[in-house]
C-alpha cells in the first residue's frame, strides 16, 4: 500500500472555506457503477480535478485531498478502482484490496476517469485535470493518452515503466496530449532513477510539455503528513501542483 490508514495529506485546511462534499456513484460507459467523492467549492473556478487513489482504492486521505482542492476553488471527486468486483459499498480497513487491483484493467480504469471527467464537465468544469498517487500516479499519466481533453496530468511517486507486461506512460509518451507533471522519490524502492529518466527522456522526444522533479532522499509515499522530516518536499510538491493547475487551468 502507498499510505498507512492514518495518514493525511500535509496540506493546511483553509478554515472558513465554504466547501460542500457528498458520496456519489458514477456509472461509466460499460455500465460499471463505482463510488466517488466529490467536493465542491462555494465559488469554483471553472477547473476541475479527477483524484486518482494507491492500490488501496477511495479511502479517507483521498477523501481529505479532494476537500482540500475544493478549499482553494477546485472542484474535485476522487474515485475509486474496484466497482466491477467490489462494489459500490463503503469498506473497512481490513478491506483486502490487493486482489481487487489484480483484476483492473486499462481499459477499465480510463472508462472511469472519464465518467469522472464527464461529471466535473457537466458540474460546470471546463478543464479537467488528473493528479495520482501510486498506482493513480501511473494512471493519472495514461489518462492523458486516453483522449479525455485534459489540461493536464499530475503523479506523485508513479510507476512509468512497463508493469505485468502493460506498456506504461514512457513507452506510450507519443499519445500523451496534455502536460505532465511527475513528482517522484528519490528513494523510491521500486521506481529507479533510470526509470525516471527514461520518461522525462520519452517525453521530450515525444514534444510533451513536462516537469519530472524527483526529491531527493525522500522515500516512496512521502507525501503525508506524518513525514515531518520531508514536509519541505511535501511543501514544494504541493505548490507545484497548485502552480500547474493554474498556469494550464486558464
Amino acid at each position: 500500500m502507498c499510505f498507512e490508514l492514518d495518514s493525511a495529506p500535509p496540506i493546511p485546511v483553509i478554515s472558513g472555506a465554504a466547501v460542500s462534499h457528498d458520496d456519489v456513484e458514477l456509472e461509466a460507459a460499460d455500465g460499471n457503477r463505482f463510488a466517488a467523492f466529490a467536493a465542491t467549492p462555494e465559488e469554483p473556478s471553472g477547473t476541475g480535478v479527477v483524484v486518482l487513489p494507491d492500490v488501496r482504492g477511495l479511502y479517507r486521505f483521498y477523501e481529505e485531498l479532494a476537500l482540500r482542492f475544493a478549499e482553494r476553488g477546485y472542484t474535485a471527486v476522487a474515485i475509486d478502482y474496484f466497482g466491477r468486483t467490489a462494489g459500490v459499498e463503503k469498506r473497512g480497513d481490513d478491506f483486502e484490496y490487493m486482489e481487487h487491483v489484480a483484476q483492473t484493467t486499462q481499459e477499465g480504469i480510463q472508462a472511469d476517469v472519464a465518467a469522472a471527467v464527464g461529471w466535473l464537465r457537466d458540474a460546470g468544469c471546463g478543464r479537467v485535470f488528473t493528479v495520482g498517487f501510486c498506482f493513480g500516479g501511473r494512471n493519472s499519466w495514461l489518462a492523458a493518452a486516453g483522449d479525455h481533453g485534459l489540461a493536464g496530468a499530475a503523479g506523485f511517486y508513479g510507476n512509468p515503466g512497463e508493469r505485468d507486461g502493460q506498456p506504461g506512460p514512457t513507452a506510450r509518451a507519443a499519445e500523451i496530449g496534455a502536460p505532465i507533471l511527475a513528482l517522484q522519490a528519490g528513494d523510491d524502492q521500486n521506481i529507479s532513477a533510470e526509470a525516471n529518466a527514461e520518461f522525462e527522456g520519452a517525453l521530450t522526444a515525444a514534444g510533451v510539455e513536462h516537469e519530472v522533479v524527483t526529491y531527493p532522499g525522500a522515500p516512496h509515499s512521502f507525501f503525508d503528513r506524518k513525514y515531518e522530516e520531508f514536509a519541505e518536499a511535501s511543501k514544494d510538491a504541493w505548490l507545484r501542483v497548485l502552480g500547474f493547475l493554474e498556469r494550464h487551468g486558464r
